[in-house]
C-alpha cells in the first residue's frame, strides 16, 4: 500500500505498530485531494470548523507548532527551510482502513477492485544518486549547555517553571528515499503515532509515541509524555533498573506533573466542570529505542465545542512547550535558532462522526524535496534542577533511531 500510496501529491499513513493506545484502527490512510483548506496569514481557526462542517466527511490534516500565532499573540521569524504550510486539511479521494490484517477501502468513486489490484502491482519507490546525510547541529554541545543555564535563570527569575528547548540537527543537499527511510525507521523503532505524510514535495517520516488528543462521542483525552530513560537490551535487569530509575526520579516525576496540570487547565476549557481528571498519573511505557513516563488525563466536552475550539484551548500541546504556555513559547522564539513548523505540531485524522485522534510529531525526519533540505528537531524539558550536559545527551538519544534509518 506503501508504494502506491506513492503516486498521490498528498498523502497521509498512520500507523500504530498494534500497540493497545485506545486505538480505533490499526492504520489508517487518506490520499488523493477532493477538498482541502490551507493556511494563509490571515486565516483563523474557525475556517476549519466551516471546512469540516460543510464536507461531513473523512479528513486528514496537520497543524504545525506555529498555528500558535493564531492562538496568541505571538510571532515566529526563525528560518523554516521545510516551509509545510501552519495548517492543512483535505478530504481525501480514497480513505484505506486496515484492522487485524482486513482491508476496508472507502471514500472512493474508483472500484475497489481496481485499487486492490493497483496496489498489489505498485512498483517500489527508487531513486537515484541517494546519499547519507551528514548531520550538523545548530548548537555546539557548549552552546547548548550555556542556553540551557540562561534558560534556568529565567526560571529563576519566576519567568517560567519548565521550559522544553529544541535543537535542529539538519542537512543540506541531502539525497534520501523517504518512503525507504520510513520503512527502516519503521522497523527499528514502531512506535504507536507513527506517520508517513506527504504534501507535494515535503514530507514527514514520524516515529512518534506520543499522542496529542483522541476524542470519542464527548470524551476527550490527552496522554502527555515528559521522562525518558534509555533501554538497555543487552541486559534485562539493566533495563528494569532503568525503568524504576525513571518512575523513582524526582526531576522526571516533577516534569511529568507540571505538564499534567496544564493539560488538565487547557481541558477545563473546553470541558464539563468536575468532569477533567487524571486516569493514568506518571505511568512508565516502553518502547524499542526508550523508557517514556506517560500520564492520560481525559474530561467531558461541553455542548457546541467545536475542532476550532479545541485546539484553541489545548494547541501547541504542553509537552513540547512547559508553563506557564505562552511565557515560554516566546522564550522558545527567543533561544531556539530554527523555526519548529511541523515538529511539535501534530497529524492525524476527522471521521465523519467529528471524532478524532491526533499525534504529537516527534522522533521526526522532516524533509523538502525540492530543496534537498533535511531536519531533525530533538528536544528536552529544563527546570532549574535540570543537569544541562544530560539534557543534551537525551537530544542525541532521541535522534538515535532517525540516525540508523539514513545510514
Amino acid at each position: 500500500m506503501l508504494n502506491f500510496l506513492q503516486r498521490f501529491g498528498i498523502f497521509c499513513f498512520l500507523d500504530n505498530n498494534e500497540y493497545d493506545f485506545d486505538k480505533s484502527y490499526d492504520c489508517i490512510a487518506g490520499a488523493g485531494v477532493i477538498q482541502s483548506i490551507l493556511s494563509k496569514p490571515t486565516s483563523s481557526l474557525k475556517e476549519i470548523d466551516k471546512f469540516i462542517e460543510v464536507q461531513q466527511d473523512w479528513i486528514f490534516a496537520h497543524l504545525t507548532y506555529d498555528v500558535k500565532n493564531k492562538i496568541e499573540d505571538l510571532h515566529s521569524a526563525n528560518p523554516d527551510k521545510i516551509q509545510f504550510p501552519e495548517y492543512l486539511l483535505f478530504v481525501p479521494e480514497i480513505v484505506f482502513i486496515l484492522n487485524k490484517n482486513e482491508l476496508q477501502i472507502g471514500a472512493c468513486k474508483k472500484n475497489p477492485d481496481e485499487i486492490y489490484k493497483a496496489i498489489i502491482s505498485s512498483p517500489i519507490s527508487k531513486i537515484k544518486k541517494e546519499t547519507v546525510p551528514v548531520l550538523q547541529s545548530r548548537f555546539t554541545k557548549e552552546e547548548y549547555i550555556d542556553t540551557v543555564k540562561k534558560l534556568q535563570q529565567h526560571i529563576l527569575r519566576g519567568d517560567c517553571y519548565e521550559i522544553n528547548f529544541c535543537q535542529e540537527f539538519y542537512a543540506n543537499e541531502a539525497v534520501i528515499n523517504p518512503l525507504n527511510v520510513y520503512k527502516k525507521l519503521n522497523k527499528i523503532s514502531p512506535n504507536p503515532f507513527s506517520a508517513f505524510y506527504k504534501y507535494n514535495n515535503k514530507y514527514l517520516v514520524c516515529a512518534s509515541p506520543e499522542r496529542f488528543l483522541k476524542k470519542t462521542g464527548n470524551t476527550i483525552f490527552s496522554q502527555p509524555i515528559k521522562g525518558t530513560a534509555k533501554r538497555i537490551f543487552s541486559n534485562v535487569k539493566k533495563d528494569e533498573t532503568e525503568k524504576e530509575k525513571l518512575f523513582n526520579s524526582e526531576k522526571e516525576r516533577s516534569e511529568n506533573i507540571m505538564i499534567v496540570d496544564l493539560v488538565r487547565n487547557d481541558l477545563t476549557k473546553i470541558c464539563i466542570e468536575g468532569s477533567v481528571f487524571v486516569k493514568d498519573f506518571l505511568k512508565i511505557y516502553s518502547f524499542p529505542q526508550v523508557h517514556q513516563m506517560i500520564s492520560t488525563i481525559t474530561g467531558t466536552l461541553k455542548k457546541n465545542v467545536s475542532i476550532a475550539d479545541i485546539f484553541s484551548a489545548t494547541f501547541p500541546m504542553g509537552s513540547m512547550t512547559g508553563a506557564p504556555k505562552k511565557r515560554v513559547m516566546e522564550l522558545i522564539e527567543k533561544y531556539e535558532r530554527t523555526r519548529r513548523g511541523l515538529f511539535s505540531g501534530t497529524v492525524g485524522y476527522i471521521n465523519p462522526d467529528g471524532d478524532f485522534d491526533f499525534n504529537v510529531v516527534i522522533r521526526s525526519l522532516l524533509y523538502n524535496q525540492s530543496n534537498d533540505y533535511l531536519s531533525l528537531q530533538a528536544g528536552a524539558a529544563i527546570t532549574f534542577k535540570s543537569d544541562a550536559k544530560k539534557e543534551y545527551e537525551e537530544c542525541l538519544l532521541k535522534i538515535t533511531a532517525m540516525q540508523q534509518a539514513l545510514e
